[in-house]
């Protein structure tokens, strides 16, 4: 039987060997990528990264903005830069903080681009179907408001006889009663805004703000007990238009009792914008109550001139009994 020989010296020898010859192969590889890598960098004498934008969900948005070596490529400072400007932005909004301002814009909506702004709205009933532009065959120009109370429906039922397609009909209920009104036919095109006990103008300030009501051509705000027997609304707006009437009011009947000089009806003029009242009435023939004011009791406004009134008016337990208007009143 033969003898086992020992081959472990012979054995270690082979390993170190090759160990080595992995190390050389190693340290050559890693030589040789550091002189590609450098003639590489030498080709390329000068980066420009200009406005490049990194964006993603680690990183916020950041401008690199004309950042250039003109030996190396990207230098260690730009690298040194880049990641500085990452750090001190780690905590910022990661979406672009640009600003909008549009001093133009309606007061709180400055931020807002133009194209999104509805500054104005109407007071149209709209359908709950179809499309918008087909809800209305005929846009109403004007607008007549009422306060109401249901004593007064008769009175308000003849007076609303009087206009036509061209109106649009609002009742403002003091007394809360406004199921009763359901027998005019009428009234079911009407819009009904219903708070007890509150005065037309105290209705006015919070209900016909001027950019719900600019459809409007003219904007009628009367009271419940006028008589309209001779009153005739289109005739009446021929009128205002002809003599550029931005507040006036249609003149009273010269036997409807106690009324201003004023506000009677004269038959020897279309409009009149003074006239002369009882002897030591008047201290100026150009102030109220000889010239230049209506009533409140029946005025008629144009668009522009509501749009003035309108901040004007303070809702208090009293008022004064006439507006002084910019042209005149008839």
């Amino acid at each position: 039987m033969g003898t086992p020989m020992r081959r472990s010296s012979n054995t270690n020898s082979i390993w170190y060997t090759r160990r080595t010859n992995e190390t050389m192969r190693l340290i050559i590889t890693t030589f040789v990528g550091i002189i590609f890598g450098f003639f590489l960098g030498v080709s390329f004498p000068s980066l420009s990264l200009t406005k490049v934008n990194l964006s993603s969900n680690i990183f916020p948005s950041v401008d690199l903005t004309y950042i250039e070596d003109k030996y190396s490529g990207l230098s260690t400072q730009a690298l040194l830069n880049v990641w500085s400007a990452l750090k001190g932005r780690r905590g910022s909004h990661k979406f672009n903080n640009t600003k909008i301002w549009i001093p133009t814009n309606p007061r709180g909506a400055e931020r807002l681009p133009p194209g999104v702004i509805a500054a104005e709205s109407d007071l149209y009933s709209r359908r709950l179907w179809g499309l918008p532009g087909e809800d209305l065959i005929i846009k109403p120009r004007y607008l007549i408001t009422f306060t109401v109370g249901i004593e007064q429906k008769n009175n308000i039922d003849a007076a609303v006889k009087k206009l036509t397609e061209n109106f649009t009909i609002l009742l403002f209920h003091y007394d809360g009663r406004t199921s009763e009104w359901d027998e005019f036919e009428w009234s079911k095109r009407a819009i009904h805004v219903s708070v007890l006990k509150q005065t037309k103008w105290w209705y006015a300030k919070r209900f016909l703000h001027p950019d719900i009501v600019a459809p409007y051509d003219y904007i009628f705000i009367w009271d419940e007990d006028l008589g309209v027997e001779n009153f005739d609304p289109e005739e009446y707006i021929k009128l205002v238009k002809k003599h550029g009437l931005d507040i006036s009011q249609p003149g009273l009947s010269p036997d409807s009792g106690m009324t201003w000089q004023m506000t009677r009806r004269r038959d020897d003029t279309e409009v009149h914008k003074d006239t002369e009242e009882r002897p030591g009435w008047c201290s100026d023939p150009h102030l109220p109550p000889c010239a230049a004011f209506v009533e409140i009791m029946a005025p008629v406004f144009s668009r522009d001139a509501w749009r003035c009134v309108w901040h004007m008016i303070q809702v208090l337990r009293r008022f004064y009994n006439f507006f002084t208007p910019r042209d005149g009143e008839i």
